[in-house]
């Protein structure tokens, strides 16, 4: 599962300090001869969840091609690529799905843990270097998409949630304290909702989202999520993640320590269904996600179907495996230029 922004470009912006623009690169090999093992491939046909007009677009996608320039390529007659992006198949739906799908799209053999770890490390990093404005900037998304105001959003969201986190070595006395309440006449529920939020770390900065993209719902994990869902009237559920499995859904900022690490854009392809209240035309969007250096290799392609649900992590990404076009293409002949 993954979590968006609507509009990641603030966040990017912040973040990227001015670099001398770059020459093109050479071109690297494709995700596609690199996989490490068989993926699931074929035509949009066979992707499940898709609506007509969804997989019309798709396939015109496919066909025609996207063409990229490097955006830090200096003229208007820098060398541009198009690429045939083909579904890499799916993945499973375990709150690693953007590392795992990223895995796949770069062709890489490193573990989706160890891509997580190294997100959080790379973000770690960056933020060292940061200046005061960029922090605030990040902490403020930071605090919009984990620990939200309730007293506002309820235009956009139904059903908004709070991200905390809990020391899996305090689990049991975490339990002990709820049940105090709960003998003393309270729900479970409230009880559970009053404990966690006097007790658990909440996800507003920079450093709790380091320790929160950290866990990947193994055993290893120092932290469990515990994930507390309102709606305008107050509390709905709280799902206590009892068995430690949930794992953190990558998000932009996720997203933009990723293309980092790697020197490389990533783009999200979202194609969304008719509860978006789009036209078949502009059904499939492309939302870039740039590195804060130079860009020293060709681009990454995730897919994401959009829903009409917009809390937090409720979509799913994918891989796109990217294949150069030969002979090349100009950009007018593509379906999308970048």
């Amino acid at each position: 599962m993954g979590k968006l922004l609507c509009d990641s470009t603030p966040i990017a912006e912040t973040l990227k300090p001015p670099h001398a623009l770059l020459p093109w690169p050479d071109l690297c090999l494709s995700a596609a001869e690199l996989l490490p093992e068989p993926a699931a491939c074929g035509g949009w046909d066979a992707v499940t969840g898709l609506e007509e007009q969804q997989r019309r677009k798709l396939e015109g996608i496919h066909a025609s091609g996207v063409y990229w320039k490097n955006p830090q390529a200096a003229g208007a007659s820098a060398t541009g690529m198009a690429f045939r992006l083909a579904h890499g198949g799916d993945v499973e739906a375990d709150g690693n799905c953007l590392f795992t799908a990223l895995r796949r799209a770069m062709g890489s053999k490193i573990g989706a843990r160890e891509l997580r770890m190294r997100t959080v490390r790379r973000f770690l990093e960056d933020r060292g270097s940061d200046d005061g404005p960029a922090r605030i900037a990040v902490d403020a998304a930071i605090r919009h998409l984990y620990s939200p105001d309730l007293r506002a959003g309820w235009g956009i969201h139904v059903v908004q949630e709070m991200k905390l986190l809990a020391r899996k070595a305090d689990r049991e006395a975490l339990d002990s304290l709820i049940q105090e309440l709960v003998d003393l006449g309270l729900q479970r529920e409230s009880a559970a909702e009053s404990i966690y939020k006097e007790r658990c770390l909440t996800v507003t900065d920079g450093q709790s989202w380091a320790k929160y993209m950290s866990i990947s719902g193994s055993m290893e994990d120092e932290y469990d999520i515990i994930t507390l869902q309102y709606t305008e009237e107050g509390l709905l559920t709280v799902d206590e993640n009892r068995d430690g499995r949930a794992a953190a859904f990558g998000d932009d900022i996720a997203i933009e320590s990723l293309a980092t690490e790697f020197k490389r854009e990533v783009f999200v392809v979202q194609s969304h269904g008719r509860d978006a209240m789009v036209d078949d035309e502009n059904c499939v969007f492309f939302f870039p996600h740039r590195p804060r250096g130079e860009i020293q290799e060709t681009p990454l392609f995730l897919f994401m179907k959009g829903t009409g649900w917009c809390g937090a992590g409720a979509d799913h990404y994918e891989p796109l495996l990217a294949t150069p076009i030969t002979p090349h293409i100009s950009q007018d002949n593509a379906a999308i230029v970048l």
